[in-house]
């Protein structure tokens, strides 16, 4: 379809059965889903809903042909002024590990001719949005809550932060502070090339970078599943005992690389001081955009 022409996205943060859920804790379930009763047929049957959601928007220069049909991950696919096309989720549950963590990366498998750069190729034009729901929140409270854990995000994705597509307001500052900041140009308020653009009950990073692999896009929900459900239920955390606790998904990430995964930490909370305070240390000056 034309941009803004696909078909609208599904919520699928709702499943009716228990066996989807049977892996949370108690405390777990408390603080991951909301439950609600309806009607299914001719029986009221219980319903429960993911607190936190995701959505992927993956950018292709084309796709693989004959791969362009329906999937159960997406919603459905238009053209992008930026790369040339991008296929585009439905509204997933963000869920701790467990049977409907498992359904979610069945239906990325299923997809792996469109998310997979050996099928459907994506240059470094491209990038990967990621759409983070938490219920009862607008998407200017998402960024408030997980702002003092997005360093880590910048530490992953820095080869983006000078790109048109996402420079601007790299500090993550709310509007009436943006306003002390009017002569630097990246601070100025752009209604769309921002890194994380909030949106009506959303928020849209923009700065991650291409997808590239099934494989990928899975350690980047698991990556934004430890940083919303942190911010939002454990927001006493610092930023080092995250990094700590998501040290095996870095791993995963950068195939075992000790040295690699000790790099991104070190820079994330260089970033991370960038972001609370200003600082710009000289090991990531040459990522920050110009001011």
């Amino acid at each position: 379809m034309p941009y803004h022409h696909k078909p609208s996205p599904i919520n699928l943060n709702n499943t009716y059965y228990e066996y989807d859920i049977q892996n949370f804790s108690p405390k777990k379930r408390k603080e991951v889903l909301l439950f609600h009763q309806t009607w299914r047929g001719s029986e009221i049957v219980d319903i429960a809903r993911s607190k936190f959601t995701i959505g992927f928007e993956i950018e292709k220069n084309y796709f693989n042909r004959g791969a362009v049909k329906e999937y159960e991950l997406f919603c459905g696919f238009e053209t992008d002024s930026s790369c040339g096309y991008e296929a585009v989720t439905h509204v997933l549950p963000l869920v701790p590990s467990g049977t409907w963590r498992t359904k979610v990366f069945d239906m990325m498998l299923k997809a792996e001719k469109i998310i997979d750069n050996q099928y459907s190729p994506a240059d470094s034009r491209c990038g990967g949005h990621i759409n983070l729901g938490v219920s009862g929140q607008t998407g200017d409270e998402v960024l408030n809550a997980i702002r003092k854990y997005m360093g880590i995000v910048y530490a992953l994705f820095r080869f983006r932060l000078k790109t048109n597509y996402c420079m601007y307001n790299p500090r993550l500052l709310q509007s009436y502070e943006l306003s002390n900041y009017h002569d630097d140009i990246v601070y100025r308020y752009h209604s769309k090339y921002r890194v994380a653009l909030p949106k009506h009950n959303i928020l849209e990073l923009r700065i991650p970078t291409r997808v590239e692999s099934v494989k990928q896009l899975m350690r980047r929900y698991e990556l934004m599943y430890e940083i919303v459900d942190t911010a939002y239920n454990k927001p006493k955390t610092t930023l080092n005992k995250l990094l700590r606790d998501i040290k095996p998904i870095l791993l995963r990430m950068y195939d075992r690389d000790e040295e690699k995964v000790n790099e991104i930490v070190t820079l994330a909370t260089h970033f991370q001081k960038y972001i609370d305070k200003g600082t710009i240390d000289p090991m990531i000056k040459t990522f920050i955009p110009e001011q």
